[in-house]
């Protein structure tokens, strides 16, 4: 299918073949009608990422400090390649549209293939021939409504919000200052609700198209002078804003004209230095409106379909869409009138050269328009010259999941050991999977694993995914008699483990292997070998600087993440079997108070080893990322050592200290796991990581999660 991508590094807006997306349960596969160009959203990422790199990081300063907070860490070499590699990422543009349901996911409801409806969300709702839509951003567009009436249902509802946050009644006077597409929509909108509106742009054909449409409309210029008799002298009920502008004029100027204690309510993006005076003196209620209502960037509404209860909020973002729908199909707002420009999808550039300015001619409304002529969308297709047969006796490889680790970490490293032909890459979204396949040079692309589980030359999968995914897959693809390299964890459930280990006890299954990459390092190599010798236990202490993630992060989420100590908390656990050399016998964990804002992720665990080691593990996200990450201190037999983030290790004994340091670098094993674990295979040797103590440690994490929330200490029988 054709979909419109941004690329961040090179400033492109282009149209790309990229696989149809999979439907995901309470979603829908929508074949796209018609999309809305947002001229503000839209134009704003497309200036930027037209911008060079010095420009780039002059206009966000706040992405600026994280660099050199990242620099600091981790060097410069390391910093520049995420960064180009977060700028190189595809962005799908769009937010807003119309079509026909042709498959819809389970546990999906009120809607059927063969459904015409409205289409919400950005990263949902995008400019291509098809789009999967969450239940709560889809909203049924009756037969007398056009599609391309229907697509601007997402900026109606935008409209819509800012108007209900400002609390009309009938009868009262609003302003609209700025007569854009927002504004003009606007304006139908509160003229519907039976209130008396002023229009203020200073653009004169604005005015003048607000005029044609029946509303009273003003110059700015002319603003401070005729408000008062538009309103009897008492000044605007309300004043919504629906401008685009950095200047602070429109809230200045809302000051002016508002009444005592009215609403003033910012819809669109505009410069927000209030001057205090006629604030104050009016005592005005100030408010940004956030997009199109309640549940607008909420991941349990948007992306998990947790409807809020309409007795609590009666006007979410999906009502919102729906209400907007209802006015269209009623007649009370127009916006056929509003369309200026519609173009194929195939003419896109065209849509963003008159947003940003390239081509110099006015627009409202700009359409782009899909005649989808494929009866079976394709989940896959090609993108370098496909290879069905294996080359040289090479391993052949299939990547499920193409996210940022697969991108700046993963991928990068199979390309530098070389070795094994790039079969196939598949995402669910389909156009994250097409842009990896260019980058990386892949035969195929795909929006589905069962593309890569079905295709018999591909003898390894390699999966990526959320963590959700991990043990399923890994069970599926053991079964098609794939080897299997799986991200950590390999499971985020105890009987999802237990399905694992027992698959790979039957005979002949492949071989598998799990991202625990750091016990491959060459520093944590060298660090292994000089406590080879040792006759005593040891005592290791190894405190990890996480960082502060959002209470929204899908790691956090039990379902989806598994949460941050299985998530990731799996690898430290794994690196301290290796320096002890067996597999801990009993576990247990504390955590500081969340204080709604953590999430169990301030926490102190204690492992035990049968040869009576102990192990502490600090993982904590309540410091400063600028500090380093990682860093591990070993005492045993009169020797110490201090191992710093896999950029330094120093070992002491005898009063004599050596230095070992990772240039230019850090070297976190991820190379050194994925050439043991092509070795294993190619020599028929045993696994880089023995299945004992690969499932020990998944079992470990498990019980350190469990020893966590019951504060009980877990003993561990494997």
């Amino acid at each position: 299918m054709k979909q419109v991508l941004q690329n961040m590094r090179s400033g492109e807006t282009t149209v790309v073949e990229v696989p149809v997306p999979q439907v995901q349960p309470k979603t829908a596969l929508v074949r796209t009608a018609a999309s809305l160009v947002s001229a503000g959203t839209e134009r704003s990422l497309v200036e930027f990422a037209e911008k060079n790199l010095l420009s780039k990081a002059k206009s966000r300063p706040d992405l600026m400090r994280q660099v050199i907070e990242k620099t600091k860490r981790e060097g410069v070499l390391a910093t520049f390649e995420a960064s180009m590699n977060r700028l190189d990422q595809p962005l799908a543009l769009g937010y807003s549209s119309a079509g026909t349901i042709i498959e819809v996911g389970e546990s999906l409801q009120h809607f059927k293939p063969g459904d015409r409806v409205v289409c919400a969300g950005g990263g949902h709702a995008v400019h291509a021939e098809y789009a999967v839509i969450p239940q709560n951003l889809l909203v049924h567009l009756p037969e007398e409504v056009a599609f391309n009436s229907g697509a601007f249902a997402t900026l109606g509802a935008i409209a819509l919000n800012g108007i209900r946050l400002a609390r009309l009644q009938v009868g009262e006077n609003v302003s609209v200052i700025g007569l854009g597409l927002l504004g003009l929509l606007t304006l139908q909108l509160v003229q519907a609700a039976g209130c008396q509106v002023l229009g203020i742009d200073l653009d004169p054909k604005r005015v003048s198209t607000a005029k044609k449409m029946g509303a009273k409309a003003i110059l700015r210029k002319k603003a401070e002078q005729s408000y008062l008799s538009f309103t009897k002298g008492r000044g605007f009920d309300a004043v919504l804003i629906c401008a685009d502008t950095p200047s602070d004029d429109t809230v200045v100027l809302a000051g002016q004209i508002a009444r005592d204690r009215a609403y003033v309510i910012s819809i669109g993006v505009v410069g927000l230095n209030i001057p205090r005076k006629p604030y104050f003196e009016k005592e005005i209620f100030f408010q940004v409106s956030r997009s199109s209502g309640p549940g607008r960037y909420d991941r349990t509404y948007e992306e998990e379909s947790q409807d809020y209860p309409l007795g609590y909020v009666r006007w979410t973002e999906g009502r919102n869409l729906e209400a907007f729908v209802d006015l269209i199909a009623a007649g009370k707002v127009n916006v056929e009138r509003l369309i200026t420009h519609s173009f194929p999808i195939e003419q896109a550039h065209r849509a963003y050269e008159l947003i940003t300015g390239k081509n110099d001619e006015p627009y409202l409304g700009i359409l782009l328009t899909y005649e989808s002529k494929q009866k079976k969308p394709k989940t896959q297709i090609p993108y370098s010259q496909p290879q069905t047969q294996k080359t040289s006796g090479k391993l052949s490889i299939g990547v499920i999941g193409a996210g940022n680790y697969a991108k700046a970490t993963f991928l990068p490293v199979v390309k530098k050991a070389g070795g094994v032909r790039l079969a196939s890459i598949a995402s669910t979204s389909g156009a994250s999977a097409q842009h990896a396949a260019q980058r990386f040079n892949f035969a195929f692309s795909s929006s589905s694993a069962e593309d890569i589980f079905k295709d018999k030359s591909i003898d390894i999968a390699v999966i990526l995914t959320r963590h959700q995914d991990h043990a399923h897959l890994v069970l599926e693809g053991l079964e098609k008699k794939k080897h299997i390299y799986c991200e950590k964890p390999l499971a985020i459930h105890e009987k999802e483990l237990e399905k694992i280990e027992r698959a790979v006890k039957k005979k002949n299954v492949p071989y598998l292997m799990v991202g625990f990459n750091r016990r491959f390092a060459p520093l944590a190599k060298e660090l292994k070998s000089f406590l080879a010798g040792r006759t005593e236990p040891l005592y290791a202490h190894y405190r990890i600087n996480a960082g502060y993630l959002p209470p929204h992060h899908w790691l956090h989420d039990p379902a989806q993440g598994g949460g941050r100590i299985i998530g990731e908390g799996c690898h430290f656990i794994d690196f301290l079997t290796f320096m002890v050399g067996e597999s801990p016998r009993a576990i247990s964990a504390n955590a500081l108070p969340d204080r709604g804002k953590y999430h169990h992720d301030n926490v102190h665990m204690l492992l035990e080893f049968p040869d009576g080691s102990i192990g502490t593990i600090a993982y904590l996200s309540n410091g400063d990322k600028s500090y380093s990450k990682e860093y591990l201190e070993i005492f045993s037999g009169g020797s110490i050592a201090l191992f710093n983030d896999f950029r330094s290790l120093e070992l002491i004994v005898n009063g004599n200290r050596k230095v070992r340091r990772s240039r230019p670098t850090q070297d976190k094993g991820h190379l050194a796991a994925w050439k043991a674990f092509l070795t294993a295979i190619q020599e028929k040797a045993a696994p880089p990581i023995s299945y004992k103590e690969l499932f020990a440690v998944s079992q470990a994490t498990l019980a350190a999660n469990k020893a966590l929330l019951t504060g009980q200490k877990i003993l561990l029988t494997k």
